[in-house]
């Protein structure tokens, strides 16, 4: 993953390697952005990341896996702190956007262990009751994986 803000034009809004690197990891949900058929598709979604790589997961049919399959090129963006300034019509924030390829993950391991990630993101005290619940519903449930080119950071603090 190569973190490359050079085509921000808000230079002076950069938002260093290291805080863009955290939001993504720690982010609550991410918005994923994909090219359909019928136009552009994007929904907030859960996730989890290992190294370069951003797992999702959905269900075994539907509008995101038909995108994926239809062009792989996605993007996701997360937000981290942000606060309202209402006097001033202006809002601060942290926002990073991840550009990446996107497949269906098939390996049935690859897949559990994505699983695993989100539960021990979303449920870190219930990993156990998670692990089963993985073992119930593994075989209704499919994973995308967005491994990750490039990563942009921009913030308004003040």
């Amino acid at each position: 993953m190569r973190y490359d803000n050079c085509t921000v034009r808000r230079q002076d809004r950069l938002l260093e390697e290291e805080r863009a690197r955290e939001i993504l990891q720690v982010g609550e949900y991410g918005f994923l952005a994909m090219a359909s058929v019928e136009g552009g598709y994007g929904v907030p979604i859960n996730y989890a990341i290992s190294g370069d790589t951003i797992y999702l997961h959905c269900a075994p049919e539907g509008r995101k896996l038909q995108a994926v399959a239809n062009d792989n090129r996605v993007t996701f963006c997360v937000v981290g702190e942000k606060r309202l300034i209402p006097e001033q019509f202006t809002t601060m924030y942290e926002s990073v956007v991840a550009s990446g390829s996107a497949r269906i993950v098939e390996d049935v391991d690859e897949r559990r262990q994505a699983l695993r990630l989100i539960v021990e993101k979303y449920a870190s005290q219930h990993v156990e009751e998670g692990l089963k619940a993985i073992e119930r519903s593994l075989h209704r449930t499919a994973v995308v994986a967005i491994k990750v080119h490039t990563l942009t950071g921009k913030s308004k603090q003040q």
